[in-house]
């Protein structure tokens, strides 16, 4: 094989070498080095795509960070590796006002919370805002166990080593400081997804970042070569919280005042219709056992009633609750109408056990005494006034719950 040269790696000379390159990883990487123009980094990912062949699907290995490093790939060839295996949806569905008001305050430099009821499509959107605003991303869920050290790092075991007596420490970078290494090391802009933070105890996670946010010259923490890590202008933090029981009020002041608040709520009606509507026509056109606009007519009739109250059951609203979890219903439904083992010969029991198994489990998550109850009516309700459908297995999983809430109160109370 002709060796990268001093006067670059030409594109005749990938051609003739592409069995080699193929069949040896460090080569790969040599010639993307060497390259002497995009047009060759382009002909070894995009068209021969020797970062898959050599490194799977995802992840990024020797030759996607040399495609990273390289001053000739460019910023769409550099996403293009680093979302190996990304899966998001190019399509944004939010409304107009949230996805504007995301995008500017991402370009004042302050760290984004999209915050709203569950089932507002918020991580999806956090994934899509940072691909528009940044070359790539990480995505971290919160637990109830994170501390700072999730975030910012800390100092942590060397396990590499065999013996227990010789047990050595190590820096740990966080969360966001591994965001920020990687913005160094390729830079590119880069964003870092904290999802799900009310999972956390947020003031105790975020108060060294609360410190750099004010300070961005205030040394987060040093890597064991003596590396100082600060919040960098290149990285983006955006942030998703479930409020569906909480108001940003109950937030603690420290997050309002530093992070921008985007709140994804409310859906206007023709807005929602239309997400209802691709859904069932992408999922369930061709699938002739259900009518599309009777289901149509109970999505809108369910979600209603769970967000502003329900006539049937003559009760208020039960809570807030988005319109992305319809979407699970549809495909579950494409799936289950499909095979005679599962629901083929029940169309109309498959669309209760949609319900009993993507949509009442997310309601029940959440709810307190009252609203169970409430969730129990308003199923009983929907199964009166849509004949067509069977959501008895919706309304019986509510009243199983029920029971076992009133169980456990009546044991409390002896």
């Amino acid at each position: 094989m002709n060796s990268p040269s001093d006067d670059g790696y030409s594109l005749e000379k990938a051609k003739e070498n592409l069995n080699v390159l193929r069949t040896v990883e460090g080569q790969v990487v040599e010639a993307i080095e060497a390259a002497d123009s995009e047009e060759v980094l382009e002909y070894l990912i995009l068209d021969q795509q020797l970062d898959i062949h050599h490194e799977g699907g995802q992840g990024v290995g020797p030759i996607r960070r040399a495609v990273l490093r390289s001053s000739k790939a460019s910023r769409e060839l550099k996403r293009t590796v680093i979302t190996r295996g990304d899966d998001t949806p190019e399509s944004i569905l939010v409304p107009d006002d949230v996805e504007r008001n995301a995008r500017t305050a991402l370009r004042t430099g302050k760290p984004v919370v999209l915050y709203g009821p569950t089932g507002t499509g918020k991580t999806t959107f956090a994934k899509q805002l940072a691909l528009r605003h940044c070359v790539g991303y990480s995505l971290h869920t919160a637990t109830p166990s994170w501390t700072a050290k999730d975030i910012v790092g800390g100092i942590g075991p060397n396990l590499s080593g065999s013996r227990m007596s010789s047990i050595t420490y190590h820096t740990e970078l966080g969360a966001v400081t591994s965001g920020v290494k990687r913005t160094r090391d390729f830079g590119i802009p880069y964003a870092v997804i904290l999802d799900e933070i009310t999972r956390a105890d947020i003031s105790q996670i975020f108060g060294p970042l609360y410190t750099a946010i004010e300070n961005r010259n205030q040394t987060l923490i040093e890597t064991d070569e003596g590396e100082a890590i600060e919040l960098d202008e290149d990285l983006s933090i955006i942030c998703t919280m479930n409020m569906s029981d909480r108001t940003v009020n109950e937030l603690d002041n420290a997050i309002t005042r530093r992070f921008a608040m985007v709140e994804l709520d409310e859906y206007e009606d023709d807005d929602r219709q239309t997400l209802f509507r691709d859904w069932l026509d992408s999922n369930l056109s061709d699938i002739p056992l259900v009518d599309n606009d009777d289901l149509l007519a109970l999505f809108e009739a369910d979600y209603d009633g769970i967000n502003n109250g329900s006539e049937q059951a003559s009760r208020g609203p039960i809570m807030r609750f988005g319109p992305m979890h319809y979407r699970d219903v549809t495909v579950f439904l494409r799936e289950a109408l499909q095979d005679e083992e599962l629901y083929m010969d029940a169309p109309a029991e498959a669309v209760g056990q949609a319900f009993r198994t993507f949509i009442v489990p997310r309601l029940l998550n959440s709810a307190a005494f009252p609203q169970i109850e409430q969730i129990e009516e308003h199923y009983r309700a929907l199964d009166k006034s849509f004949e067509m459908f069977d959501l008895a297995p919706a309304a019986d999983l509510a009243s199983r719950e029920l029971d076992a809430e009133r169980r456990q109160m009546g044991s409390y109370e002896q």
